[in-house]
């Protein structure tokens, strides 16, 4: 396999390199350059700017501003998104996702993870109600807060990155004062520099990323073999019937697209009867 050498770009305004120069450096040798583009034209987590395209679609834009930027050849992008777990609506989960562009190999290589170590939360508080409760489940002040009005709409004023008790209180009390009802929508601050949760998903990823990039395709020995896709049906340790859980991951190649079945890492071959629709209904 040839070596990834040189430097990498990264297209972030949020500090993301704190999280992903230490993996780069030390398991591929690379040296993180970062690009401070507008990737807030590519959308926000707060909502004034719309994302115009899926994460995917999203990374590779921002990948390509960094790239078009400092003129290298190899460039990264990370992107977030933040909302209710589709199988527990009750449990908050982030989906990050993490791509490496080379233009030498016309290469996209691709790591995502479906994060359950999350603070993200919104939460719509009454003129007389104390979100201190809640600001406590969330981490403030360690991780930022959002303040808007309960009636805000895109393009009103709204208070971003509050990490102290007093630009808090004033931005609440802005925020009640712009609604007729006198309500406050406060929500996590999820941009990277402002939540040590999200720095550190974020770091667990750069290193999943690292490790995909050190394994070579056993077809063409290109960088980037891992895990692409899965394939339900791990059967009931009880009846044998197969559940919705992943019988075998597939892992393919970016370049050659070569894939193959592989049993799952945690060498797990029946699923718990709990998990079955027969066994369970």
């Amino acid at each position: 396999m040839a070596s990834l050498i040189g430097s990498i770009c990264l297209t972030t305004r949020h500090g993301k390199e704190r999280a992903l120069a230490r993996p780069f450096r030390l398991g591929l040798g690379l040296k993180l350059v970062t690009s401070a583009c507008d990737t807030d034209q590519l959308g926000t987590f707060s909502g004034e700017v719309e994302r115009p395209g899926d994460a995917l679609e999203t990374c590779r834009r921002k990948a390509r501003l960094g790239l078009e930027q400092t003129g290298l050849r190899l460039g990264l992008a990370s992107e977030g998104s933040f909302g209710p777990h589709p199988a527990a609506p009750l449990l908050p989960v982030g989906q990050e996702l993490l791509l490496l562009i080379d233009l030498d190999r016309d290469l996209e290589i691709v790591e995502e993870r479906l994060e359950l170590r999350t603070n993200f939360g919104q939460q719509l508080f009454g003129p007389d109600q104390d979100p201190t409760t809640w600001l406590e489940r969330i981490g403030f002040p360690s991780h930022a807060v959002i303040a808007r009005p309960a009636s805000w709409t895109p393009g009103a004023p709204l208070y971003k990155g509050l990490t102290t008790t007093t630009h808090l209180r004033d931005a609440i009390a802005a925020s009640r004062s712009a609604d007729p009802q006198g309500r406050v929508q406060l929500e996590t601050d999820m941009r990277a520099h402002l939540n040590p949760t999200r720095m550190a998903s974020l770091r667990r990823l750069g290193v999943a990323l690292v490790r995909r990039l050190r394994t070579p395709c056993p077809c063409c020995g290109a960088p980037g073999w891992g895990p692409v896709d899965r394939v339900a049906g791990l059967p009931c340790r009880w009846c044998g019937e197969p559940t919705a859980l992943t019988r075998f991951e597939i892992w393919g190649c970016p370049q050659c697209r070569a894939r193959r079945h592989q049993p799952r890492a945690d060498g797990l071959v029946s699923a718990d009867p709990g998990q079955c629709h027969f066994c369970n209904p």
